[in-house]
């Protein structure tokens, strides 16, 4: 019988706070806590994969509900539509690359993943200082695209990575910074199913996803993601940039040092 971790409920509702807040928090700073509190890259990568989907359709929901952003399914699709569209369809096909190559196909050892986030997320801490310095510019979308795909590689690996990334992307791009957070939300839902859908295909190859975490991080994610988005439309995100960054900066330090044995 699965059961409820109060502290892990506590954890995955502040990080999804941040990461419908802000574009990103979610992945790329429970991944590596959760490492750092021994759990095993198979008890978190396809969870927090399978909780984003969810929390990410429920906040984008949420997002246009509240005017942060306007998705339609009607052609001609608008900006906000195309742009999200277009980050999802390359996320998808950089996810399953990853999935595949890292969980089954190479089996990479356990310390290698949680290396390579360790250092994702603290180039992501970096990448976050330097968004409080930067200007919009002219949409560029090429450049849009090699952000996406780069973003649905690290998720793969190691479900974070993907808000930091896309939100630069966007920011990088001229795409309005309330909206960018809701075309997140969207493009990352619809990447973490496809994602989540690739573990499920691996185990039929003999690898084994444990849902010990799945009733905690769900529970805490979904209560954010109801409330993160009204956030957005009433409070600046000028928190959320100085916050997450640091915390991620400190998370990728301590995770290596966990993974080079200086902390026990």
């Amino acid at each position: 019988m699965l059961e409820l971790f109060p502290l892990i409920i506590v954890l995955a509702f502040l990080f999804e706070t941040m990461d419908s807040s802000a574009g990103m928090g979610f992945g790329t700073g429970l991944t590596p806590l959760l490492f750092l509190l021994g759990y095993d890259p198979l008890q978190v990568v396809p969870i927090l994969l399978l909780s984003e989907a969810i929390t990410g359709f429920t906040s984008s929901y949420f997002h246009h509900e509240f005017e942060n952003v306007s998705f339609s399914l009607k052609k001609p699709y608008n900006q906000e539509t195309k742009i999200t569209g277009m980050i999802a369809v390359t996320g998808c096909f950089a996810i399953v690359l990853s999935v595949v190559l890292t969980y089954a196909a190479l089996d990479l050892p356990k310390s290698f993943i949680k290396t390579y986030v360790g250092i994702l997320v603290l180039i992501m801490g970096f990448i976050g200082m330097v968004r409080l310095k930067s200007k919009t510019s002219r949409y560029r979308p090429r450049l849009l695209t090699g952000f996406a795909a780069l973003a649905g590689f690290n998720k793969g690996i190691g479900a974070g990575g993907y808000g930091p990334v896309v939100m630069m992307g966007q920011l990088f791009s001229g795409i309005y910074e309330k909206t960018a957070t809701a075309i997140v939300s969207l493009a990352e839902g619809i990447v973490s199913v496809v994602g989540f859908a690739s573990f499920v295909f691996i185990t039929s190859y003999g690898v084994t996803v444990d849902y010990l975490l799945l009733p905690s991080i769900f529970t805490g994610g979904f209560i954010a993601a109801i409330i993160s988005p009204y956030m957005v439309r009433v409070l600046p995100n000028k928190m959320w940039r100085i916050v997450i960054p640091i915390y991620a900066i400190l998370m990728g330090i301590l995770t290596l040092a966990k993974v080079i044995n200086i902390i026990p």
